[in-house]
């Protein structure tokens, strides 16, 4: 048995990333990433892809540094800064993807 004990979305265009904090019986936690990505049909119905990551603690610190490595390369080569096109920290209300 498992049990959420945190959650939180963020809302980007026609994704949104969802993380979950789960407990597992013998106390230990890990994360769970999904992405959900909306996809509108020629018929007008709407249906939902989504992918899920697993992340257990004893990968949080690898994880973390590859993706703050991954992050400080993308703001350092960006040819349009991130701060630029996301000027306000922490909005979520990002432009539609086309």
């Amino acid at each position: 048995m498992e049990d959420n004990v945190f959650k939180k979305s963020v809302r980007a265009g026609r994704r949104t990333y969802f993380f979950d904090v789960r407990q597992m019986r013998d106390g230990q936690m890990y994360i769970s990433l999904t992405e959900s990505k909306r996809t509108r049909h020629e018929d007008g119905s709407v249906s939902y892809e989504k992918h899920k990551i697993f992340l257990y603690n004893e990968d949080f610190i690898k994880f973390t540094e590859a993706l703050n490595e991954a992050m400080s390369f993308v703001r350092a080569n960006n040819p349009t800064p991130v701060e630029e096109m996301y000027p306000a920290a922490g909005d979520t209300d990002y432009p539609a993807e086309g």
